[in-house]
């Protein structure tokens, strides 16, 4: 992870109420409004996985090299569960895929970017397996494209941004987040090996392929040998498998079958690599030891 930034104060004022796809809204954006990148001069904008992978892309870079350069992690709840943020420009608050021509990355564009002015609401009730999806309204005051004559369907305007493609690829990791959320003390403490595979899952695409691509995890899991020879070319099958890797770990979902004997062998291994750790570490103290009695001598 990059080191952590402060977090950006963003004045979002949205409007309490529940919208549905249906909802008429009135707004337009275009290059020649007067508020043309008002909007990506001041921004708070959390990534999902799938935004990473486009984003990324589009730059052709790694995630090693586009985590550092483009975000910043941040916490999303009070268990340290890791997100993930896009970095404004140094020393400020706009992005840095602004111009003055507009979004330099519009295509490939995050989430929460192609929704505005709306905001996508997630909501799970009491003992529900599922989540519900709502919209409502973010009004700005620098936004001047509410007040265009134009008038159009939630529905509509989604398939005119593309958010079906992003939400078809993101939802499942909404669905987690907010299970995590709503689970709250229950599942406890998350330990600082979940919360490290929670990151690779969720945002390190490259590290995480090859992590379930690798001898060592095929040797513990019983997987579809098709399935792996996809989740070593696609990335976005990659991420859904991240998806339900996590629904394993943090919850206890049984997604995938253990091979026979692959706990004892995980567990060994651990074992060993431990001993490994803690005779390195001995033998640490024992230098730096000797080296201070050489030093007083």
């Amino acid at each position: 992870m990059s080191a952590a930034k402060p977090e950006i104060p963003h004045q979002s004022p949205v409007i309490p109420e529940m919208l549905t796809e249906d909802t008429k809204i009135k707004f337009r954006c275009y290059k020649g409004i007067s508020c043309f990148n008002a909007c990506c001069k001041n921004i708070d904008i959390q990534l999902t996985p799938y935004d990473i992978y486009r984003l990324k892309t589009r730059l052709g870079m790694t995630t090693d090299e586009f985590l550092p350069k483009y975000t910043y992690p941040f916490e999303m709840d009070a268990q340290g569960l890791p997100g993930v943020k896009l970095a404004p420009v140094e020393d400020g608050t706009a992005c840095q895929f602004m111009t003055e021509e507009g979004c330099s990355v519009y295509e490939d564009r995050p989430t929460s970017c192609r929704y505005y002015p709306l905001g996508l609401l997630s909501m799970r009730k009491k003992d529900s397996a599922i989540d519900e999806q709502g919209y409502a309204m973010v009004v700005e005051d620098h936004c001047k494209g509410h007040f265009e004559d134009r008038e159009i369907t939630i529905r509509d305007y989604r398939k005119e941004q593309g958010c079906d493609e992003y939400d078809k690829h993101s939802r499942g990791w909404r669905q987690l987040i907010l299970k995590k959320k709503s689970a709250g003390p229950t599942i406890g403490k998350l330990s600082d090996m979940s919360l490290q595979l929670f990151f690779m899952a969720s945002y390190h695409i490259d590290q995480f392929q090859k992590f379930v691509t690798s001898d060592q995890f095929q040797s513990n899991y019983d997987l579809d040998p098709e399935l792996v020879e996809k989740l070593k070319t696609d990335q976005v099958e990659v991420i859904e498998f991240g998806q339900k890797f996590l629904k394993q770990i943090l919850f206890g979902e049984k997604m995938f079958e253990e091979k026979e004997g692959a706990q004892k062998d995980r567990a060994k291994r651990l074992k060993e690599k431990s001993e490994i750790i803690r005779k390195a570490a001995q033998q640490s103290a024992e230098d730096f030891a000797r080296k201070q009695e050489g030093n007083e001598a």
